[in-house]
Formats: C-alpha cells, sequence, structure tokens
C-alpha cells in the first residue's frame, strides 16, 4: 500500500492466511500435456548451465529450479503461486484452520499486539488474555517497531513449546508477564452475537474447511436464543475468500434449493461449472451440513454487509444473495476478485496454485476487476471514510486479469491512484500535526461499529445515513470526447 503506516486487518496470531483467493483443492493433476516449446526449453537448460557452472558462488541446484518456476508463475497473475515446502505448509494451515500458536484474534494499536479476542479453550483464553490487552514484549523482544507478520511468527511455534508475553491491562493500568505453552489451535473463522433483541449479526472473517459447520454451529445459537428472529446482518467486510464450497454453502443457507449460486468458465472442460443451492455442491462427506439449520433463514430479512475487502469467495456470496434480491447489499464496493484458483500438488510437500477459471453471478455478470456494487453505499464512520481510498482491489494490481471491457491504463486508473495518494497526503499531514496515527477504526461488532448499526436500521425500517461521496468504480472508464 505504500506510505508511512498501514491499516491493520483483523489476523490471527500464529496463521498465515491464503488471502484474496477462491480456491479448488484437487489432487490429480491432468496428463494431457501440449506440445512442448523444445528451442525455450533448451535455452531454460543453457542458462540454468551458465548459472551453475560461472556463477560467482555455488548455486543449490533445486533452488535453482525452484525459483524459475516461481518467477514462471508469478508472471501470470497477482493470484497463481508455486508452493515449496514451507510455503506449502502454511496455505494448508491458512485452509484447514489448524495451526501451532496461542490462540488469540488480534490486531496492531500504537504499534503493539492488541488482542481483539482470546478464542474459546485456547492457551490464550485459559491464561485469562482478555479483549483489549495490549502484548508489549514476546519473549525477550519488544513489540514496538516489529511488523504484524513478525510478531505473529514470534507468538507461533512448535507444540508443547513456551512463549512468555508481557501483557499491559489498560483497565487495572498495570504489566505483567504470562507464559503460554503453545498448541494446536482451530481457528473460528465465524462470529455471532444479538445485536438486540431480534436482530443477529454472523460475521465470516475467511472461508476456511471448517466455516460451514462453524456457520451452521452459530446460526443454531442465534435462533435458539431468539426462534423468532426479524433480521439478520452477514458480515463479509475484510473476508479475503478461500475455498468454493464454502461460499456455495453459505449462500445456499439463504436460498431456495437448487437455485445458481455460481458459475465458472475457464479453458479447460474441469473449469467449466455450474453451482446450485444443493448439498451435491458444497457437502464434502456425508448428508447436508446445512440440514439442522431452521427453515426460518430462508426467509428472514437479510443485510450483508461488504467493503474494498470483501474478495472473491465472500463476493459470491454476495453476488449470489444479491442476484437473487434475497438480501440488501450494503457498505462500499468490493475488491473485485472474480478468479478461481486450483491448487494441483507436484509432490507431498510442494504445489502449484493455479488461476483456471473466472466466476459469475447467477445473473451471468462477472465482478472481474469491478467487484459487487452495494445496493446502499455506507461510508466507514459517521464522519465519513478513513481508510477506504487506500484500500487496494483488484484493479490495482500489477497483471491483474482484465475484467469484461476492462482497458487498462485509463483516465479512471489514474484517478483512483490520485484518489489514493491524496488520501494518504491527508493522513500524513494529519499525524505530523498530531503526532499520532489516525485513530483506528472500531472493532466489527460492536456498538460504535457504524456500518453495522446502519444495517440494524435498514432491518428495523429505519433511516439509514448513506454515503455522500462514494461513486462506482467502474472497469473502463468512457473515453473523453
Amino acid at each position: 500500500m505504500g506510505g508511512k503506516f498501514k491499516v491493520a486487518g483483523l489476523l490471527m496470531a500464529g496463521a498465515v492466511a491464503g488471502a484474496l483467493t477462491t480456491m479448488q483443492l484437487t489432487a490429480v493433476a491432468r496428463s494431457s500435456l501440449a506440445p512442448l516449446p523444445l528451442e525455450e526449453l533448451q535455452q531454460l537448460a543453457a542458462v540454468f548451465g551458465m548459472v551453475k557452472n560461472e556463477y560467482v558462488e555455488p548455486v543449490d541446484e533445486k533452488k535453482l529450479i525452484s525459483d524459475a518456476i516461481s518467477g514462471m508463475v508469478a508472471g501470470l497473475d497477482p493470484h497463481s503461486q508455486y508452493f515449496d515446502k514451507k510455503s506449502f505448509k502454511e496455505f494448508r494451515e491458512g485452509t484447514t484452520g489448524k495451526f501451532v500458536g496461542i490462540g488469540i484474534e488480534m490486531s496492531m494499536e500504537d504499534g503493539l499486539v492488541k488482542v481483539v479476542s482470546p478464542i474459546e479453550g485456547s492457551p490464550a483464553f485459559r491464561a485469562g488474555l482478555r479483549p483489549g490487552d495490549l502484548i508489549t514484549r514476546i519473549d525477550d523482544t519488544a513489540v514496538k517497531g516489529l511488523s504484524v507478520d513478525q510478531a505473529v511468527k514470534r507468538m507461533r511455534g512448535e507444540p508443547a513449546t513456551k512463549v512468555q508475553l508481557t501483557v499491559f491491562r489498560k483497565a487495572e493500568s498495570r504489566s505483567f508477564p504470562v507464559t503460554i505453552i503453545r498448541e494446536e489451535i482451530r481457528m473460528q473463522s465465524v462470529r455471532a452475537r444479538m445485536i438486540e433483541p431480534g436482530y443477529g449479526w454472523i460475521r465470516i472473517s475467511l472461508f476456511q474447511e471448517s466455516t460451514v459447520a462453524d456457520f451452521v454451529k452459530k446460526a443454531e445459537e442465534l435462533y435458539k436464543q431468539d426462534p423468532n428472529l426479524k433480521g439478520l446482518v452477514l458480515d463479509l467486510r475484510n473476508d479475503p475468500g478461500g475455498l468454493l464450497e464454502g461460499a456455495v454453502a453459505v449462500s445456499a443457507a439463504f436460498l431456495p434449493s437448487d437455485v445458481v449460486v455460481v458459475s465458472t468458465n475457464g479453458q479447460v472442460a474441469d473449469s467449466r461449472a455450474t453451482y446450485r443451492a444443493s448439498p451435491e455442491y458444497y457437502a464434502r462427506r456425508g448428508g447436508d451440513p446445512l440440514r439442522s439449520l431452521p427453515a426460518a433463514m430462508k426467509k428472514v430479512p437479510l443485510v450483508v454487509l461488504v467493503n474494498e475487502g470483501s474478495a472473491s469467495a465472500s463476493e459470491i456470496v454476495a453476488g449470489a444473495l444479491q442476484d437473487h434480491k434475497r438480501a440488501t447489499i450494503m457498505g462500499a464496493q468490493t475488491f473485485g476478485k472474480g478468479s478461481v484458483q486450483t491448487v494441483r500438488p507436484l509432490s507431498a510437500e510442494t504445489a502449484l496454485k493455479i488461476t483456471t477459471a473466472r466466476y459469475y453471478t447467477p445473473n451471468g455478470r462477472t465482478i472481474q476487476a469491478t467487484g459487487i456494487v452495494p445496493d446502499v453505499w455506507l461510508d466507514e464512520t459517521a464522519e465519513g471514510n478513513v481508510f477506504a481510498a487506500l484500500r487496494m482491489r483488484e484493479a490495482d494490481l500489477e497483471k491483474h486479469l482484465q475484467g469484461a471491457d476492462e482497458k487498462k491504463g485509463t483516465p479512471e486508473d489514474k484517478a483512483r491512484e490520485k484518489a489514493r495518494e491524496e488520501a494518504r497526503a491527508k493522513l500524513e499531514e494529519q499525524m505530523a500535526k498530531t503526532k499520532e496515527p489516525p485513530k483506528p477504526l472500531p472493532e466489527f461488532g460492536t456498538p460504535e461499529d457504524f456500518p453495522l448499526m446502519q444495517a440494524l436500521n435498514q432491518l428495523r425500517g429505519q433511516p439509514v445515513m448513506v454515503s455522500k461521496t462514494a461513486s462506482e468504480r467502474k472497469a473502463e472508464a468512457p473515453a473523453a470526447k
């Protein structure tokens, strides 16, 4: 993103999420190969030989091959990737929702790790960490000055190993040490609560293997609290995507049986498919994982909250519910990642994540490089947007797949970049005057969460404070006349 500061999203301590990806996992690579360009391959072999024999220092052969594959794939688009042993392990942890760590949802505040919420039953939960606690030291290392990734890596480790944290608790104005033994943590990608009597909130932060089961559990808990829910908010803000089947299942929870959720189209036959709101399209094994959901979920008034960080699988859900007129989409225009990645193992420890298809909403819309445009535009706060212009979207990424009729390098591309630079300059000027970073946005799901309160007003039939400044960002700007 650039600039002197970064906006830290909600992260899981010890988790490395595979962001901005809608994925299909496949264990079998196709056996039919196109004819190989022999002359170019001979050049590749010649370069390999020259580097191996003539480079100033000895070079590891396996690293040369790995780097060559990485470079080949990186030149395709921002989402295709070669997984070596380490990155493949991290990728699998992100999709399975399991990792070794202490078990907190975290963000950064004033350069420190802020505990958003300890995961129930985790080592951090049992050690008594509370929401709002600030971690100032990890073992002997001060957190101030560490990046989010660096802090996360220091809290990760091997099972049964110890990590000592120094915690500052604002409410008690004291610091104290906590020793925690790391263990395998199961990420919670779904949270839920009653906003007020009659109205529920379900937040999905990532579509992973456990998401559908967690979603069903949280929805059932809400209906146990109030079997006659008047409205529901499905919060997909900053949800970067994940597994395609999870998006299909969550959509199916609210849609009539067997309607189209999403379709895909690519170069090869197995990338052309239509996914419907039926168990055969999202159930991995056994019966329908949605079978225990109350029938009322098919009819409950529904608002879906999205923003510029809602990408891929979350856009599939928003697009399906919008096209079927099942929900009111509120917030900001989404990221615009309308492509599917397939993971094809190359060995037991390496794999290729490659873009194999574009996806289309039930009405045949492709949102590649444009995104889902909300029915009701909302700002981040009652005073307006703070970070929205700084967030990168698919259309801003180098080598992104072109959307329908998109022309790169248009005046609108330049206008987007100019808006980001102006917003960045404004915030940096503010920081220079106040000597403090901009105030972070309130935590999602709290009474201070402005878009959530507007979604609640929409469900109640009360006035909504609609954005007066937001406008649609199209993939192609009309030529000047």
